[in-house]
């Protein structure tokens, strides 16, 4: 079969992104023709694939990715491009991976009543609704239960072409025990004591991620606690704006901000918990990932895969609306508890009993279905 991909930027740390590179590794293993348009492709291109870089600029992201699906439709016309799988909400898509929560809801719970007279409101309100709209006909993989209340809810009808997926994690990030020599060996390499209390957070995009409350949590921590804590973050984005809030906090000397990497199991096996009190995710990767290694998690129910970390009973979870004191006293209660709770434990038996790494097969299994119909 032939599918064309549709995403506006890939680089090789972002969960939308990883769940690309995934699906169409799946693609090329049973044999089916791969192109991927795209604006910009940062990292190694997997082979066999038809990578098509869209020559289009413009000084607002708004107008780029109008040009963008401009340009790719005229070029889709002109070309065999078989089923195409949209990464971004956009028109004309046959499927839809909803890496993305649902921006309808985004823009009524977390925007201001002004948001909605601003042209980037009714630019994305519109390329939503052309997905998820009535008479639509797109079909929509979704990550999370989560996704569909907010789909269904915003768009009444649509829920029959909503299909979930498993997740994804991959196999490597799946441990039986934690290793003692790695987690002795990994504060070594960086400098830290045995006794201190790491907290890991990871992550591009750090604004949606929630990193300004983690900060805030930390600077609550009670004294004789905060001195031995020490925040890892790594991601893809600007930091600027945090190393000025940890600056304001006191907690400049306690940070480590690190780009976008590929050894994130050693940083699991390291830390002591999982931060990630993100304003909203459709998924949360991370969650599961800390899970299996048996890293316990802090987290919010704004994350699709938070209810895996109350079935797995693997950590804390913050309830809507958010109170940053409950995340706060969440952080306290965790880091007193580490040695007597048994969340590292029941993340590693979850792991090893939950259907966790097969979204790439379901997913390409879905596609040749649909693709039969069309």
């Amino acid at each position: 079969m032939k599918f064309s991909f549709l995403i506006y930027h890939y680089f090789p740390f972002g969960g939308q992104q990883r769940d690309l590179h995934r699906v169409v590794d799946e693609c090329i293993k049973r044999g089916h023709e791969v192109d991927v348009y795209t604006i910009r492709w940062q990292g190694p291109v997997p082979d066999n694939i038809n990578l098509i870089l869209v020559p289009v600029r413009a000084t607002t992201r708004i107008n780029l990715y109008k040009k963008f699906t401009s340009w790719v439709s005229h070029a889709l016309e002109k070309s065999e491009s078989g089923t195409v799988v949209g990464f971004n909400k956009m028109p004309s898509l046959d499927i839809y991976f909803a890496a993305d929560p649902c921006f309808a809801e985004k823009a009524q719970n977390q925007r201001g009543t002004y948001y909605k007279f601003t042209s980037r409101f009714r630019h994305f309100r519109r390329y939503e609704n052309e997905v998820f709209g009535n008479r639509r006909k797109t079909q929509v993989l979704i990550l999370s239960p989560q996704q569909r209340r907010a789909f269904e809810s915003y768009y009444p009808g649509c829920g029959d072409r909503l299909h979930e997926l498993p997740p994804g994690i991959s196999l490597d990030r799946k441990i039986e025990n934690r290793s003692i020599e790695i987690r002795q060996n990994f504060r070594k390499e960086f400098g830290f004591k045995e006794n201190d209390f790491l907290l890991l957070q990871v992550g591009s995009g750090f604004k949606v991620k929630g990193v300004d409350r983690t900060l805030r949590a930390i600077a609550s921590l009670p004294k004789e606690i905060k001195e031995r804590t020490h925040f890892i973050l790594i991601g893809q984005d600007s930091y600027s704006k945090f190393s000025r809030l940890a600056g304001r906090l006191g907690l400049s000397d306690q940070c480590t901000i690190l780009p976008g990497r590929d050894d994130i199991p050693k940083f699991l096996a390291g830390c002591d918990l999982l931060i990630h009190p993100a304003y909203k995710e459709s998924a949360g990767y991370v969650l599961l990932e800390a899970t299996i290694a048996g890293l316990p998690v802090l987290t919010t129910d704004t994350c699709g895969y938070a209810f895996h970390i109350e079935k797995a009973q693997s950590g804390l979870v913050c309830t809507s609306p958010f109170n940053q004191l409950d995340l706060n006293v969440n952080l306290t209660r965790m880091l007193n508890s580490l040695n007597e709770e048994k969340w590292s434990e029941n993340g590693l038996a979850y792991g090893g009993k939950t259907d966790l790494y097969s979204m790439p097969q379901r997913a390409v299994d879905l596609l040749e279905k649909f693709t039969t119909r069309i």
